[in-house]
């Protein structure tokens, strides 16, 4: 009995978030509707939409492009406080990074051989530094974090909100922190790192009409100026 019941709280729960899902993606569907040729007329904005609109609505097709989001991190904070963990029992140190920067999606064109590069805003990125999950934000086991929009317009400045572990932050606070003007360290977020959050795929969460990130990659460059992408497709192995 108690089980029948959990069940059907379980799937009207599904029921009521997959109805805030399509509510929030319905909003964008003028924009994510139109063609990538229309990509270069749109505003930063406009280019969200389309890219929320499109992981959400026609995830396969738009992976045909490998979508990479990349942003360059203009500004860093990191807040460290002491006392009642939301980790664990007892006193503890809670660190959170807070990463300022500006947001480009890249597209590959495979029938062209080339790929391009749009601008989709500033924005966010706040990071908790810990060994596992935290409690806020609420993630599953193996999610690293979630791609949203604030909602005064939404989407319209991208947050990324998220975690790191500690190893990973001792590897990349130096080049954050470098005081070399021609350094420049970005965030990574490849097309296999990005699940819409909506009905079967159990494996993200996040708010109505995010984005889910199961990965994140770091990469420092000495001369961000005259930095070369390496053809992306033959980086990695796609995730099924």
């Amino acid at each position: 009995m108690e089980n029948d019941y959990a069940q059907r709280t379980s799937s009207d729960l599904e029921d009521i978030n997959e109805k805030l899902r399509k509510d929030v993606i319905r909003s964008l569907e003028a924009h994510g509707s139109r063609q990538v040729e229309d990509l270069s007329d749109m505003t930063e904005i406009e280019r969200t939409k389309w890219l929320f609109w499109n992981l959400h609505e026609r995830l396969d097709d738009i992976r045909l492009m490998e979508p990479t989001l990349i942003g360059h991190v203009t500004s860093t904070q990191l807040t460290v406080s002491e006392g009642q963990s939301m980790l664990r029992d007892g006193p503890a140190l809670e660190k959170r990074l807070e990463l300022s920067c500006k947001w480009n999606l890249l597209l590959s064109f495979p029938a062209f051989q080339n790929e391009k590069s749009y601008e989709i805003g500033e924005g966010w990125i706040n990071l908790c530094i810990a060994d596992r999950p935290p409690v806020y934000p609420s993630l599953h086991e193996k999610q690293r974090g979630y791609l949203n929009g604030d909602h005064s317009l939404y989407p319209n400045q991208l947050f990324l909100d998220g975690w790191i572990s500690e190893p990973v932050w001792q590897e990349i606070k130096a080049q954050l922190y470098t005081p070399n003007p021609n350094c420049r360290t970005d965030v990574i977020l490849l097309d296999n790192y990005l699940f819409p959050v909506k009905r079967g795929f159990d494996f993200v969460t996040g708010p109505a009409g995010s984005i889910g990130l199961t990965n994140m990659e770091f990469r420092s460059f000495s001369h961000p100026t005259e930095r070369r992408m390496t053809p992306r497709r033959n980086e990695r192995a796609r995730t099924p």
